[in-house]
């Protein structure tokens, strides 16, 4: 995977509109009702979110832009899916990190025994 430098630290230019698009809550509880497995219209998805369709909509090109969500037509409107496959970029990133920060305290341990 291509990353923003060399350093194996840095985070994979593939996951970057992922955690920016994970970094608003509004997203996240899209995301949430999304994962449910059943397609979502916008209308759907306003319902009791506080916010307008056209609010909905621009979230929801932010999360499909991410590889988040996919949209399917249905007659004469949209529907929202979640893709989990899209959290992937991110997962390995998380899981990288993880590793690394055992393996440091894995050595700290060493060190001090």
């Amino acid at each position: 995977m291509p990353e923003s430098s060399g350093h194996s630290h840095h985070l994979p230019e593939l996951a970057v509109p992922v955690f920016a698009a994970l970094a608003d809550p509004t997203r996240l509880a899209l995301l949430s009702r999304l994962q449910d497995g059943q397609p979502h219209a916008i209308v759907d998805l306003t319902e009791g979110s506080g916010l307008s369709r056209q609010a909905i909509s621009k979230h929801l090109t932010v999360l499909h832009d991410a590889g988040l969500v996919e949209s399917r037509r249905q007659g004469r409107e949209s529907r929202y899916l979640y893709r989990p496959q899209g959290m992937q970029q991110a997962r390995s990133y998380l899981d990288r990190v993880a590793q690394q920060w055992d393996d440091a305290i894995d050595r700290l341990k060493a060190f001090v025994e």
